[in-house]
């Protein structure tokens, strides 16, 4: 097959070396050797294998055709004279997926830099047209759902959470981009269903940015993220407790690892306990993303404008890869893991500043809380 594909391209060589002068004036070993290499590797990276593929652009053969089809019929993206479809594609998962510089996709490849970068942002300008389409609309849970993470919460639609991811941005700006933890970064909003789709990704915001303040821009802006009537998400204390957010109460045990073999001996223990069992699909979903894309784990050459945009395609692809092949190799190997935190007496307690607790939507997380403590097993 490499034998076929090599002669099919050189006749498609020749043929634009008749059609563009420019090229007709280059030596012909020149082409041949770079277009032999170029064509060697990807023979190598994307067709050889399902299991090179899948080490390569996170994705299987057969799943990186239908990802390449799906980008030329509904994200616009074309061929250029001298690029094909699936080395810019392959150019810009293989960017994400490893953290791969321009220098070495330039020595793989045998293209200049520029040919490289172009090839970057077409292909990402296309996955990004595809947000409407992958994005889950959220789906609130039934009433009569007898899952034992979610039987409780009536009505929920999902999680939200926020997480950094790091950048370097001009000198002049480092300050507004450094984080609680010393680091530069950017501050994303991410919104998830429990089957780990992303429902709404919002980021830009500088890694100085409090969470509230993100959500509360989410809530704000024009393609605004929308909570439905009568549903909620469940997010931690670092929002309020107002209509469409329930938060867990402050000042009690939270995380799974605190509890060890000391069951909750109220209702507002038992309370939280449920909680942070069903809003972890947050915090697994953001371990997976920066399982599979190794862009988002370490700081990138790409301006801060450049990474928020490569987040939201990060998050759309996700959605492609879980639509189309269901729970990944990422998905399976961080699904008994627990998220990291900072062991405390309590959650967190800062407050937003944009959203302001309810009294009545308080005294609906109390009422939660009393029906499940009354309806808990081995009472």
């Amino acid at each position: 097959m490499i034998y076929v594909n090599l002669g099919m391209g050189l006749a498609e060589l020749i043929e634009k070396r008749k059609s563009n002068p420019r090229l007709g004036r280059q030596p012909m070993d020149t082409d041949l050797v770079r277009h032999y290499d170029r064509q060697r590797h990807l023979e190598l990276a994307i067709r050889r294998s399902d299991t090179y593929a899948y080490d390569r652009v996170r994705m299987n053969r057969t799943l990186f055709n239908s990802f390449c089809h799906l980008l030329i019929t509904v994200g616009g993206l074309k061929r250029t004279r001298n690029v094909d479809i699936d080395e810019m594609v392959y150019t810009f998962l293989r960017t994400i997926s490893h953290n791969e510089k321009n220098r070495t996709l330039i020595l793989n490849l045998r293209r200049s830099g520029e040919t490289i970068s172009r090839s970057i942002h077409r292909v990402l300008r296309a996955v990004i047209r595809l947000n409407d389409m992958l994005m889950k609309k959220p789906v609130p849970i039934p009433e009569n759902s007898t899952d034992s993470r979610w039987k409780y919460f009536k009505s929920f639609l999902g999680a939200l959470d926020g997480t950094h991811v790091r950048v370097r941005p001009l000198k002049e700006d480092r300050s507004r981009y450094r984080d609680r933890e010393g680091k530069l970064s950017m501050n994303v909003l991410g919104v998830c269903t429990p089957n780990l789709e992303f429902i709404y990704c919002l980021s830009g915001w500088e890694g100085s940015a409090h969470d509230g303040r993100v959500l509360r821009d989410a809530l704000t802006r024009q393609n605004c993220f929308t909570v439905q009537q009568g549903c909620y998400y469940l997010c931690d204390a670092g929002y309020a407790n107002s209509p469409g957010f329930l938060t867990p109460y402050r000042g009690q045990r939270y995380h799974l690892k605190e509890w060890g073999v000391n069951p909750p001996e109220t209702a507002e223990e038992f309370y939280n306990m449920k909680h942070s069992s069903a809003r972890n699909v947050i915090e697994r979903i953001f371990g997976i993303l920066k399982m599979r894309w190794a862009i988002l784990r370490d700081s990138s050459w790409f301006t801060p404008r450049e990474v928020a945009r490569i987040v939201v395609a990060c998050c759309i692809i996700h959605n492609f890869i879980k639509r189309e092949q269901g729970a990944d190799q990422f998905e399976r190997t961080y699904q008994d893991e627990e998220p990291e935190h900072h062991p405390s007496t309590g959650v967190e307690t800062v407050d937003t500043c944009s959203m302001h607790p309810c009294p009545e939507w308080t005294q609906y997380r109390n009422q939660i809380a009393i029906s499940m403590w009354e309806n808990r097993p081995n009472r």
